[in-house]
């Protein structure tokens, strides 16, 4: 089976209207799937880079109304999911139901909320998204217990995040390589496809990771290229092609 490539970036960045042109690249180049986050101001469980990424976003301007435009305009033209990823408050402010059918309508698979309490979600928020069609996927970490983890894919549709350490996004130490974590996760009975994601910065990393699960998510190698290359564009698209082929 092909292990997927999931392949995150901040809309907004580097400027505000290059959402939909990295979209395309990430299709393009071969990534099965996307995961595009919604900037905001208090991202706590990103490292620096993606710190940095959701600062540059604001400063240009970028806000949920102004991303739902973005992907509305490239809706026909995008083929593989998209994943959008977030924190809960401005989420609340644009209005829950609101904001999942605006997610329907532009063609978005799935969110992924990690400040979203998973009591709360299946007393309130459950029932909206299977209205509108939308996948929801939780995190695990190394700490979550084989309970917690199967109550959470439970929960989960899409897939199953399991954070490779109890680290921010980016971290340099080579979590990737935490064995016993992921052996115990694949053989863990789960019900969604397990994608693994934090501190996968390189081919190597993504099959690693993915010897133990069905996909790999990388976020902070691609969105560094986004923030500190002038050829962007290009560098983006080899980055994708050295892990693909």
């Amino acid at each position: 089976m092909t292990k997927k490539l999931n392949i995150y970036f901040t809309a907004g960045i580097p400027k505000l209207e290059d959402t939909s042109e990295i979209m395309k690249i990430i299709q393009d180049s071969g990534a099965q799937m996307m995961e595009i986050g919604m900037p905001y101001s208090d991202p706590v469980a990103d490292g620096p880079i993606i710190q940095h990424a959701h600062e540059l976003a604001l400063k240009n301007g970028m806000s949920i109304e102004k991303l739902f435009s973005q992907l509305k305009s490239v809706k026909n033209e995008i083929n593989i999911p998209i994943i959008l990823m977030g924190y809960i408050n401005p989420v609340l402010s644009f209005g829950f139901e609101e904001f999942c059918k605006n997610c329907a309508e532009a063609g978005v698979t799935g969110l992924i909320i990690p400040d979203l309490p998973p009591v709360e979600f299946e007393k309130n928020y459950q029932k909206i998204l299977e209205k509108y069609n939308l996948n929801f996927t939780f995190l695990v970490t190394p700490e979550t217990s084989d309970k917690r983890i199967k109550y959470l894919d439970s929960l989960s549709s899409g897939f199953l995040y399991a954070v490779s350490s109890s680290s921010t996004t980016g971290n340099e130490n080579k979590a990737v390589n935490n064995e016993d974590y992921l052996q115990k996760l694949s053989e863990i009975e789960l019900k969604n496809p397990l994608f693994i994601g934090f501190g996968i910065k390189d081919k190597n990393d993504f099959e690693a990771v993915t010897k133990k699960s069905d996909g790999g998510i990388i976020g902070t190698a691609f969105v560094n290229i986004l923030l500190n290359e002038k050829d962007w564009k290009e560098k983006s698209k080899d980055f994708i092609h050295s892990i693909v082929n």
